[in-house]
């Protein structure tokens, strides 16, 4: 009697998070970001403004930057003192509505600065010039939070991890689908990011939601197909599809000019890190119900709700390219 309502409680909780899933929008792999821009008008003064990056949104009182100490601001400008724009640039309210903001600075010279402040790193050194004199660690440390950050929030990946994990199961050959799913992207990712390869974002979205419902599919199919007996295959060619999905991601961030060979290692990081979490907590559901009757059921309807959801996003995102 307690195993089968504990299965039912499975089942119930299953169906509140694919609904959650599919609540998160059509654009469910995308973090949420703002553009923070600085224009150099005259030595030592800014116009500044808020704005999100391919959108017309308004930010009223989400956000708000914490000038450099020497540095007057009010609602549209930005006045420094001898030392100029140099010290410690922070934002308030990173997390609340917005994941990450992007620092852009446009300087009188016509050279350009870019940052990216998150929760786990809601500043930035500036040094009153175009020069990045941040270091090693502190690249290291704020792209591989970022990447992290955007595989954590980005439910369709996610999706298609645990999509995966359904159709392998815990078995040795999870190693080499997970792997194999984890250099595909890593190419992609790496190409996209450095200007080799280039794809419009909604095709790319896309195909990211159709790779779920082709895995659901296979993992509710019984017969030994071609996926079931590779799905190292499987996990490399839909690698290569997401890793475009992570590389749009980086590049609405951006990547600095001196440390750009750092930054994208541990972004790819960031993302490999989160995944293994994810890995992880399902083993664990997994070790916790093992002796629970009902499992089975659990994992069609799983299966089948994130399916579902999927087919949605991809129809959805057809539409946008269409329109």
């Amino acid at each position: 009697m307690m195993a089968s309502w504990i299965g039912q409680l499975l089942k119930r909780a299953v169906c509140v998070f694919m609904l959650m899933a599919g609540a998160a929008g059509v654009s469910a792999h995308e973090m949420t970001m703002a553009d923070l821009s600085l224009r150099e008008v005259a030595p030592k003064e800014f116009v500044w403004g808020w704005g999100v990056p391919g959108k017309n949104t308004p930010i009223s009182q989400d956000l708000t930057p914490v000038w450099p100490e020497g540095c007057v601001g009010d609602a549209k400008t930005l006045r420094c003192g001898e030392r100029g724009l140099a010290g410690t640039l922070s934002v308030e309210g990173i997390g609340n509505k917005y994941s990450a903001v992007i620092l852009r600075i446009d300087w009188r010279d016509a050279q350009k600065s870019t940052y990216t402040l998150s929760k786990n790193r809601p500043d930035v050194r500036l040094f009153g010039g175009a020069r990045d004199e941040r270091d090693f660690v502190e690249v290291a440390q704020t792209y591989g939070l970022l990447g992290l950050e955007h595989i954590l929030s980005g439910i369709d990946h996610l999706l298609f991890v645990l999509s995966l994990l359904f159709l392998v199961g815990f078995r040795r050959r999870l190693i080499g689908t997970i792997t194999s799913f984890t250099v595909a992207h890593s190419l992609t990712l790496a190409a996209s990011a450095l200007g080799a390869l280039t794809l419009r974002p909604p095709p790319v979205e896309a195909a990211i939601a159709l790779s779920i419902v082709l895995v659901c599919a296979e993992a509710l199919n019984n017969r030994d197909t071609l996926t079931r007996r590779w799905p190292e295959i499987v996990g490399f060619l839909f690698g290569l599809v997401h890793g475009l999905g992570f590389a749009g991601a980086l590049k609405e961030i951006g990547l600095p000019e001196r440390h750009t060979p750092v930054a994208l290692l541990t972004f790819n990081l960031g993302v490999e890190a989160g995944q293994l979490l994810v890995i992880a907590l399902a083993w664990g559901v997994v070790l916790a119900t093992r002796r629970l009757k009902g499992t089975a059921i659990v994992r069609k309807t799983a299966l089948y709700a994130i399916g579902s959801i999927s087919v949605f996003w991809t129809f959805s995102r057809l539409m946008a390219i269409a329109a």
